[in-house]
């Protein structure tokens, strides 16, 4: 079928346009090469024998031995490290969202006198990390016979955790209509039933943010673990891998192979939330 006559004619690209376009692409492809790099190298190194890796040659093996990533299971527990991290991690992300959901609850929709220093001593806390506090956390759970325990490093981590958790979510909350609960307390509802059935089915990709963000965070906690924890059997993953870190011998081969084994839980997640990621940190950055 032929175009009409009259047909409106697109206009042709600027090479303005075509030059910014391309300098985009280009500065995008350096960041992501950048930030890929190190993984490939990892993958890489572990990838090689112990020979290859201190020859000083290319930086791709010769002959890849995938028979690296089956050897640490045998050389370290591994499948007990990946355990205890998940139940830390896992433990950690349930009780700092139990209780930050109702803090964070209270200060987007309650009005008190201290609110404003309150929230900045949310604020304060997060300058404060676990290596400072490091001797005062170990007389706190020592002087509750919880180091050297799993439960130990759900407490600590589900606390450093909270103040991220509530300050996130009281964005989150505020940036929802205060009305749509207005309205079903009128049908009925009180308080709790309208934060239940209303609020959090508004705010999910805020909170499913948050959630993923504590996790990754306890996950990767390495100093805290390394101070309370002196049995093997539990470890993290995170200071397990130091198996392969020996006194006269760095196995880097297999550090490497068991490092990727502990990042893969943290790319699954990234994947999953990738949608909500940006709206729900959009969501947790309303002004109040």
């Amino acid at each position: 079928m032929s175009q009409p006559a009259n047909a409106i004619q697109k206009k042709p690209v600027s090479m303005k346009k075509v030059i910014l376009r391309l300098l985009l692409y280009f500065v995008v492809l350096d960041v992501c090469v950048i930030t890929l790099y190190p993984y490939f190298a990892m993958l890489c190194t572990a990838l090689k024998n112990r020979v290859e890796i201190f020859s000083g040659g290319t930086i791709l093996p010769i002959v890849p031995l995938w028979s690296n990533f089956i050897d640490i299971w045998s050389r370290a527990d591994m499948a007990k490290y990946m355990l205890n991290s998940v139940l830390i991690a896992g433990g950690s992300t349930l009780i700092a969202m139990l209780c930050g959901i109702p803090a964070a609850y209270a200060l987007a929709r309650m009005k008190f006198k201290g609110q404003t220093a309150f929230l900045g001593f949310i604020i304060v806390s997060q300058m404060f990390a676990p290596v400072v506090l490091l001797i005062g956390i170990y007389q706190v759970m020592e002087s509750m016979g919880l180091t050297d325990s799993i439960w130990g490093l759900i407490f600590v981590n589900a606390a450093f955790n909270q103040a991220f958790t509530v300050w996130l979510l009281r964005g989150t909350f505020m940036g929802i209509s205060a009305e749509m609960e207005q309205a079903a307390t009128i049908d009925g509802c009180n308080r709790i039933q309208s934060m239940m059935k209303v609020l959090l089915p508004v705010a999910a990709p805020g909170i499913v943010t948050t959630l993923i963000f504590i996790f990754i965070n306890a996950w990767n906690e390495y100093t805290v673990a390394l101070c309370l924890i002196k049995t093997d059997g539990l470890k993290p993953i995170t200071v397990g891998i130091n198996t392969f870190n020996g006194y006269n011998m760095i196995e880097w081969q297999y550090l490497f192979a068991a490092s990727i084994f502990a990042i893969i839980p943290v790319v699954i997640l990234f994947m999953c939330i990738e949608k909500n990621l940006v709206s729900g940190l959009a969501s947790g950055g309303v002004k109040g």
